[in-house]
């Protein structure tokens, strides 16, 4: 056992120096006591001095000191999260545009899937067959005869357009001869009321000559030269001769009848090649039509 010393014989140095040595046995034991506890982890020295980093307030009490983060990696870390929230953002906003672009296209195509609802149009070219006129010697003198058309279609006879001509070919009809009375015509295309005063109107969308159909060809008979006055005088197997600019047609009469302005069966298409000639009958009475028919002899 060693021997204890009066305080008296040890000198100030000695007394400081044995002071810091019990100090730090006891650093020791309260290092020693706080691994075993658990309180340290195992391994760790016993800080004798100061070391960057660390700051010993008291004897065995090292406390880790953290070096300040740099002010330019604050700025750089806010800017990346600034940046991630706008991308976010901007993902949310493509997501909910894309959606309602989507939603509005179905919407559009089943809009256009929809069948409209169809109103029925009064075909007027097929109610009364052309050249109808009052006579020349009536109240007014010629003019268009409304009172062939039934009331109900005659507010649509004013509204509708004029139907447009076909363009020039040289296949089309440019002048009709009947040698049986007498007829050598031009060939105007239209069968309106304008159109038969210059001549034998075509009624647009027939065949040419030559063509198979029926071409359906009308003129004045008391009014604009009288062109057809005669067709009562037509009898089976007489000629009618059509010139284009390119060929002549020759059609033979077959039939010949008197109908009512309403039968436009007369103009129904053909198998064979056909041309009908109408115009109102009786001279300077006109409430009928006069018909004749002839098929294609040759070319």
């Amino acid at each position: 056992m060693a021997r204890k010393h009066p305080l008296d014989d040890y000198s100030i140095e000695e007394l400081k120096s044995l002071l810091t040595h019990k100090r730090l046995e006891a650093r020791r034991e309260r290092l020693d006591y706080y691994r075993r506890t658990g309180r340290i982890a195992q391994g760790s020295s016993v800080v004798t001095g100061y070391q960057p980093g660390r700051i010993v307030s008291e004897p065995g009490e090292v406390r880790e000191v953290t070096a300040p983060v740099p002010r330019r990696k604050v700025w750089l870390d806010r800017l990346l999260m600034g940046i991630e929230i706008v991308a976010v953002l901007g993902l949310i906003f493509v997501l909910f545009n894309g959606i309602q672009v989507w939603q509005n296209l179905n919407r559009e195509v089943s809009e256009s899937l929809v069948q409209p609802t169809l109103a029925p149009t009064a075909i007027i070219r097929a109610v009364v067959l052309p050249s109808g006129h009052t006579p020349p010697n009536a109240p007014g003198g010629a003019q268009p005869n409304e009172e062939e058309i039934p009331a109900h279609l005659r507010p649509l006879v004013q509204s509708l357009a004029a139907i447009p001509l076909p363009t020039p070919s040289p296949e089309q009809a440019v002048r009709i001869q009947i040698p049986a009375i007498t007829v050598d015509a031009p060939v105007i295309q239209g069968d309106g009321w304008e159109q038969l005063k210059k001549g034998v109107g075509q009624h647009a969308g027939t065949p040419n000559p030559g063509e198979n159909g029926n071409m359906v060809l009308s003129a004045h008979n008391d009014v604009f030269g009288e062109i057809f006055r005669d067709l009562d005088k037509l009898e089976t197997g007489d000629t009618i001769t059509l010139f284009t600019n390119l060929r002549t047609y020759t059609y033979v009469v077959n039939q010949k009848r008197i109908v009512r302005p309403n039968q436009v069966e007369v103009m129904s298409p053909t198998s064979d090649s056909v041309v009908t000639l109408i115009s109102c009958y009786p001279y300077m009475v006109d409430n009928q039509r006069i018909v004749i028919s002839a098929v294609l002899k040759n070319s």
